[in-house]
């Protein structure tokens, strides 16, 4: 059963992506951005109603398969198609089956501890659990002593992130994205709700990408920083999940090979 809270999201989910969609015949210049509603339910092979009232978030039964041809005519992404389905409270059936989560993440505690490069773990808030000394030392203004181990508070509210990331709006983007393919399970946990709210009052750039509904899979690749005593740096990212922890990530950095 999904909650009043997850409708609005879900509502307001379609139609940011909606209104993203390039119609079909662009024709002249419209009055509003993207698909028109009935232009949506026509590819999605539903009702203009039943599209109105999902964006409107009424507390109307959303089938797997009308979410499923929904998915495919906003053209969503693999997360922001589980994300659809998790504000949904259905099940995909075209997603992997996931094994179960045993209690603890002692996986992600061992691998940590075992890597020379710059590695920590994620909990279900995105709050650092553990962390090596390399990584400390890379983000000695989020992991060391007595700091806020919230990533996404350290990423836009920190100014030495700023400073770390060279290309810290769009990296800060791109995290909040990855995040909100986790925030559909963790919709009703009043704590991050309250940060949530925090981050939109207090970083201008959180409140409007929030309202932007991007979401994007966590994905590994490039990252640099420009460390006040290393200088350059450039590491390529990847993140792991446990199979009997899903909850929680695994982020390490690899050091890039100087070029020749």
């Amino acid at each position: 059963m999904t909650t009043d809270a997850q409708r609005r999201l879900l509502g307001r989910f379609v139609r940011s992506h909606r209104e993203r969609v390039a119609p079909d015949l662009p024709g002249r210049r419209r009055r509003t951005p993207g698909l028109r509603r009935e232009e949506l339910a026509a590819r999605a092979g539903i009702g203009v109603t039943w599209c109105a009232w999902i964006e409107q978030g009424r507390d109307v039964s959303v089938s797997p398969g009308t979410l499923s041809r929904l998915a495919i005519a906003l053209a969503l992404t693999p997360a922001e198609r589980a994300y659809l389905f998790e504000l949904a409270g259905r099940r995909d059936p075209d997603a992997p089956q996931s094994r179960p989560a045993s209690p603890a993440p002692e996986a992600i505690t061992a691998l940590v501890g075992a890597l020379a490069c710059p590695a920590y773990g994620l909990d279900r808030q995105w709050n650092a659990c553990c962390w090596n000394a390399a990584a400390e030392r890379l983000f000695a203004d989020w992991l060391g002593d007595g700091r806020q181990r919230n990533l996404l508070r350290y990423t836009f509210l920190a100014p030495s992130a700023r400073d770390l990331l060279p290309d810290w709006r769009e990296r800060a983007r791109r995290v909040l994205a990855e995040f909100r393919a986790d925030y559909a399970r963790l919709i009703d946990d009043p704590g991050l709700n309250d940060l949530i709210a925090t981050l939109k009052t207090e970083s201008d750039l959180f409140a409007s990408e929030w309202e932007a509904q991007s979401v994007m899979a966590r994905e590994g690749g490039a990252r640099t920083f420009r460390h006040p005593a290393d200088g350059p740096l450039t590491y390529t990212q990847h993140t792991f999940s446990p199979a009997e922890r899903p909850d929680y990530k695994l982020v390490t950095l690899v050091p890039c090979a100087p070029p020749g």
